[in-house]
This record gives C-alpha cells, sequence and structure tokens, in this order.
C-alpha cells in the first residue's frame, strides 16, 4: 500500500455497491469495503482513514447510529463523512447533514462524480487542518512575542528600580522586599475578605509589577539630601516629599507614549499616594481614609515596616517585634484600621521575608 495515498473506508452492506465504488476509486485511494458499521468500527481499531462514505440504511447499526458513535469519539470526530442514500431520501439525507455529514451521494452513483466529490472535501479538509496548523503556529508565535515583551518590561521596570536604589544607597533590597510584603498582604486580604471587591477589580501580577516604582520620583531628589547621615531639616524634609509628585509626572509622561494604561495607572497611584496616611496628615495632598486609594494604603504599611526594620542614616534598626508595636500603635492614624489588623496577625510572614531579602 502507497502510505502517500488517502485511505477511504466504503461502508455498505449491498455487494454490488461495495465492488462499483471499489472499482471508481481504487486508481487514487487506497479503499477499504466494508459490509457493515460494525465491521468499520472493528477496522478503526488499526488504521484511521482520510474519509468514510457511509450507507445510511444498514442493518444492525444503521448510518445515523454510526455517524453519532464516530463524533462521540475524540478519535474519529474529525474524519469526514460523506452519506450513501438512494434516491427519494430527501429526510433521510438532511437528518444526516444535521448529524455531521459534509455531504451526501445519491444511489446508484456516478463513478465519475463520486471521484470528484471526494477529490473536492478531501482538498477542502486538508485546507482545514493547514489552517488549524496555521492558527496554531501563529497563536504560538504571538505568545512567545507576548512572553518576550513581558520579560523585557519586567526587566526595564527592575532595572529603573535599580537605580533608584542604588542612589539611595540605604534603602537595597526595599523594592525586592516591599514587593514581596504587598504580595503577602494581598493574599490575606482576599483570605479574610478584605476590601474584596476593591481587589477583585484589580490585576494582582500588574500590582506586584508597578509598585517596584513606588519610589521612582526619588530620582529626582539631590544626593545630598537622599543620602544624608542625620535627620533633615524641614526645608529638607519638604524636598523629600516631592518624590510622590514627580515619581506621578514621571509615570504621566511614559503614560503619554503608550497603551500600557492599567499597569502604569496602577504604579502612578502607588509613587503618587504611599505617604498618604489614614488620619489625613500625610503628603503630599492630605488624603484621608477611603480617598486614599487601596493601593496607596497598601504600600504605606509595606513601605513604612520596611524603613522600621532596616538600618536607616537618621536610625538604627528597629526588630520586628518594636516595628509590629508601631505599626499597631498608628491603626488609625497612620495606616488602615483593617490592613493594619491583618498585617499584625501575619507578621511571621513578613517577619521571615525581611530576614531572607537583603
Amino acid at each position: 500500500m502507497n502510505s502517500a495515498r488517502k485511505i477511504i473506508f466504503l461502508v455498505d452492506d449491498d455487494m454490488t455497491n461495495l465492488m462499483l465504488g471499489k472499482k471508481a476509486l481504487s486508481e487514487a485511494y487506497s479503499v477499504f469495503t466494508l459490509d457493515s458499521a460494525k465491521t468499520m468500527f472493528e477496522m478503526l481499531e488499526s488504521v484511521m482513514p482520510d474519509m468514510i462514505l457511509l450507507d445510511v440504511n444498514m442493518p444492525d447499526i444503521n448510518g445515523h447510529a454510526a455517524i453519532e458513535k464516530l463524533k462521540a469519539n475524540a478519535a474519529t470526530a474529525n474524519i469526514p463523512v460523506i452519506f450513501l442514500t438512494a434516491m427519494g431520501e430527501e429526510n433521510m439525507e438532511l437528518l444526516g447533514l444535521s448529524l455531521g455529514a459534509i455531504d451526501y451521494i445519491s444511489k446508484p452513483f456516478s463513478p465519475a462524480l463520486l471521484l470528484k466529490r471526494i477529490e473536492v472535501h478531501l482538498l477542502v479538509e486538508s485546507q482545514k487542518r493547514e489552517l488549524v496548523k496555521f492558527n496554531s503556529t501563529l497563536s504560538h508565535m504571538v505568545e512567545e512575542k507576548t512572553a518576550t515583551v513581558v520579560e523585557l518590561k519586567n526587566a526595564i521596570l527592575s532595572t529603573l528600580a535599580e537605580l533608584v536604589e542604588y542612589r539611595d544607597k540605604i534603602t537595597g533590597g526595599h523594592i525586592l522586599r516591599t514587593q514581596r510584603y504587598i504580595q503577602e498582604l494581598v493574599i490575606v486580604m482576599k483570605a479574610a475578605g478584605v476590601y474584596t471587591k476593591e481587589l477583585s477589580d484589580l490585576d494582582e501580577s500588574l500590582i506586584l509589577q508597578s509598585c517596584q516604582l513606588h519610589d521612582v520620583g526619588k530620582i529626582a531628589i539631590k544626593d545630598a539630601i537622599l543620602n544624608k547621615p542625620g535627620k533633615l531639616t524641614p526645608e529638607e524634609f519638604e524636598e523629600i516629599k516631592t518624590h510622590t509628585i514627580f515619581g506621578e509626572k514621571a509615570i504621566l509622561r511614559i503614560k503619554e507614549k503608550t497603551t500600557d494604561s492599567d499597569f502604569l495607572e496602577y504604579a502612578r497611584i502607588f509613587a503618587l499616594t504611599h505617604h498618604e496616611r489614614w488620619d489625613g496628615r500625610g503628603y503630599p495632598y492630605g488624603l484621608a481614609g477611603d480617598n486614599i486609594p487601596l493601593l496607596g494604603r497598601i504600600m504605606a504599611i509595606a513601605d513604612v515596616y520596611d524603613a522600621l526594620v532596616e538600618t536607616r542614616p537618621y536610625k538604627t534598626a528597629f526588630s520586628h517585634d518594636r516595628a509590629i508595636e508601631i505599626i499597631a500603635e498608628g491603626k488609625g492614624s497612620h495606616f488602615d484600621p483593617a490592613i493594619t489588623d491583618l498585617f499584625v496577625q501575619n507578621n511571621d510572614i513578613f517577619r521571615k521575608i525581611a530576614d531572607e531579602v537583603k
């Protein structure tokens, strides 16, 4: 048998039809003549045809029952089926098409017409397979390209965040730690049902990417102030506070030149609002309570905790336990009460991150 030749199953309980069909098709195709649907299903266990010509009126298992069984099996569902019907069986033909047949040919059939119909349908099936293959390849290419773009974006984000840390020498690891704190805070908030509606409206993957830019505005702050070994003067502190405004402006400039608006909007909120306080005494705008975006309220706790447990020029590092006490004391004044409670209740998670990321 020539493996390049298409395989046709001709299924009919009439031996004359089988002989005529095989004679008409054998020159172009490898033809298996089968005298019942039962025999066809037995043959399918070892041979997979490119097309089945299936008689409708057969004893035991008729054509309609046979095609239903074919379509119900994933291995045979896509084999194209052409029904062979006697003249005057229009209703039977309609039913066959509705069950998944691609065409019907009336008996007695013209050999030339039979050959042409099979040729056309096999060509169509071949083109369908090529289209599916092309779409699959195209989808894979798009997925690869998308993954590359995402990887590039994350690399740029990390590099930009690292540039901030290199200038702000006293906060090595700060960005990675706050990212981890936020990730865990979101997990415990969801588990506890805290701000469920607000969190459901946010994309968690974008939260974790964009929070890396919360301190990007520090690029605009003078080194002498950013790394001053001691307490800042009121004037210097006012300049430090402007990093929130500078951060927002930088992100808005990027936003004007791209369509990735959700990610940049998250980044803008983190940069602008992570120093606002629940009681309205924060900066830059003195927002209070629920008027502070949820992302800003989450970052406020993560940012302050990290500042407390790490050494800074103006202070030595507090112990984890003392940092938790300070966070708890800020409940309802500095921090969102509901998020504060969860942070304190799950404080061992944050202790572990602080110990791991240096």
